[in-house]
């Protein structure tokens, strides 16, 4: 039979659901494939951020986590969970405030301080970049000058109060996946059950948890959140503000649509108006090319005509030499190629 819980999208749904501490531990112990003994709410607990972008929903536990030698060590869960893509500088700075506080901090038997070994955990409602594994699990490692993985002496609690550990769940890709324990705990946020008519429940089989007592409580706590009266006001005043976000966007992505296309336009005005002042330049420079050789045409006609004056002038001065030497003017004609009636004037 098909049942209808809160969807533990909403940061009030899971609010409501990790104030179980039983829920808290099966979470957490599913998360670092670990036996969790322990754990408890630190500061600032169910804090939301500014709501000017992005609802990120945060929560601080202190978990004793089983260790391979038997003892239980102190870790501390720094859970964030958001619906939206979100600016990477937002998670980094509140991460800078968990290493900045004091709170953070303990002292070994020799007086020492040092950072409570800590793990980031991410329930992100979107996708990030081309990741196609649902769950990430990034985890430091040590290596020497030449790239050697160094092993020895570590853990060591100065080199843990400095690097963590994180993990990446990317809810959209979960898609009815349960091949392991986390993939069975993180099915309850599974978005391909969202009830069609209404985002805020999940519709899940009744029996599909059968026998597992840890997640028929967070079935059982997700069935009595959603008749919670407070917990589905908080979901509606929650749906508002999406709805307002995503109408926000909307009007920002046409308006992003609008400039592109003006941008593009200008583009092109610009390329056909630079291709026109390449043909005209194209242009003056073939005009130029005429002028230059038309200016040079004058130069030889000018140089010609500067031949022929020289060489009439000296006609003449010849001419005038003969009729003084008594030549007659038929035959200094002859002899100058000059005209008769130009001899006869001299």
């Amino acid at each position: 039979m098909i049942i209808s819980v809160a969807n533990p999208i909403y940061d009030s749904v899971f609010k409501f659901l990790l104030e179980d501490e039983r829920i808290v531990k099966t979470l957490i112990s599913a998360l670092l494939q670990r036996e969790v003994k322990s754990v408890e709410v630190r500061k600032h607990e169910y804090t939301n951020g500014n709501r000017d972008k992005i609802s990120m929903f945060r929560i601080d536990f202190g978990a004793q986590v089983l260790q391979d030698d038997g003892s239980y060590k102190l870790v501390l869960i720094e859970l964030q969970k958001t619906w939206l893509e979100t600016e990477t500088l937002r998670f980094r700075q509140y991460l800078g405030t968990q290493y900045a506080s004091a709170d953070n901090m303990l002292r070994d038997d020799k007086g020492d301080s040092h950072g409570i070994p800590m793990v980031t955990v991410y329930l992100l409602g979107h996708r990030v970049g081309d990741i196609e594994e649902p769950i990430l699990y990034v985890r430091h490692k040590s290596f020497d000058y030449y790239g050697n993985e160094v092993t020895k002496g570590l853990p060591d609690p100065f080199v843990e109060s400095l690097v963590h550990d994180s993990i990446i769940v990317q809810i959209p890709l979960l898609r009815g996946q349960k091949n392991n324990r986390l993939e069975e705990v993180l099915s309850i946020f599974d978005q391909s059950n969202k009830d069609k008519r209404n985002a805020q429940v999940l519709n899940i089989e009744d029996d599909s948890f059968s026998g597992d007592a840890d997640m028929e409580r967070i079935v059982h706590r997700l069935l009595a959140a959603a008749s919670n009266s407070k917990v589905r006001q908080d979901m509606n005043v929650e749906e508002e503000y999406f709805m307002a976000i995503e109408d926000r966007d909307t009007a920002i992505m046409a308006r992003d649509e609008k400039i592109r296309e003006l941008d593009l336009r200008v583009s092109e005005k610009e390329a056909q108006i630079s291709e026109k002042e390449a043909q005209i330049s194209e242009k003056d420079a073939q005009i130029s090319e005429k002028d230059a050789q038309i200016n040079e045409k004058d130069a030889q006609i000018s140089e010609k005509d500067s031949q022929i004056d020289e060489k009439n002038q000296a006609l003449m001065a010849s001419a005038k030499a003969l009729k003084k030497a008594g030549l007659s003017v038929d035959d200094i004609a002859e002899m100058t190629t000059l005209p008769v009636e130009v001899i006869r004037g001299l």
